[in-house]
């Protein structure tokens, strides 16, 4: 019995060490990808805030490591591993918001090289560094609070889906995204392209509609979640939404 056990919590390790790598693999191809579809159409490498934005993303993922690998683990895992459950709409969602992603990099490189904006107060430019830095914090408080924090939606009934009340989930009941529509409505700003708030508007109306998705499907598939609701009435923003 006690070799079986033990073979069962080896294969355990292996199964979260494997996925941890996969994680990491992931999150470096995201990044290089990050830098190309800048850097690329900018056509130079002497761009202070694309490789401030590149540092945003990781300082990110480095963060994630630190608190989830030894906290846990096995959200990393989950967010690294396509497993049963998936909604096709969000799958859909999620392509969308990736492409548009890269589309607003390039905009923003080809913007850089070719001077399609007047130049931006470098100010303005920093404030928006601030705020987006202020809006992946946010998604990552949620994310070290939230073990059920995954990438994509899915009831995870495998782990033992539960309603997450603390930390941000205080004030609204889905922090990341409101994190996340902060980022996407600001990058532009911080680039210094006024035509990349196209695709950052884009990305931010997906991500309100996700979000709505999402919270109807907790609401029908989660338990406790629409008692949840009740006390925190606001998905987004207190007062408004």
């Amino acid at each position: 019995m006690n070799d079986t056990v033990s073979a069962e919590q080896r294969n355990t390790k292996a199964d979260t060490s494997r996925g941890i790598i996969r994680w990491l693999i992931r999150e470096v191809m995201g990044i290089v990808l990050v830098v190309l579809t800048l850097f690329l159409p900018a056509g130079r490498w002497d761009w202070a805030m694309g490789w401030a934005l590149v540092g945003i993303y990781v300082v990110w993922s480095a963060a994630n490591a630190l608190i989830l690998i030894p906290r846990s683990p096995e959200l990393l895992v989950e967010r690294a591993t396509r497993k049963k459950g998936l909604k096709t709409w969000d799958t859909v969602i999620l392509s969308i918001i990736g492409l548009i992603t890269i589309a607003k990099h390039i905009t923003a490189g080809l913007d850089v090289r070719f001077g399609w904006t007047s130049p931006m107060p470098l100010a303005l430019q920093i404030t928006a560094l601030v705020i987006a830095v202020l809006g992946y914090a946010l998604g990552t408080w949620a994310m070290a609070v939230n073990a059920f924090f995954s990438l994509v939606v899915r009831i995870q009934e495998d782990r033992g889906h539960a309603v997450i009340t603390g930390g941000p989930y205080r004030a609204v009941r889905h922090p990341g995204y409101a994190g996340t529509m902060v980022f996407e409505l600001v990058t532009p700003i911080m680039l210094g392209s006024l035509w990349a708030l196209i695709p950052g508007v884009l990305a931010a109306l997906l991500t309100l509609i996700r979000t709505a998705l999402e919270d109807g499907t907790l609401h029908e598939e989660l338990p406790g979640y629409a008692e949840y609701a009740q006390q925190t009435r606001y998905r987004l923003l207190p007062g408004v939404w």
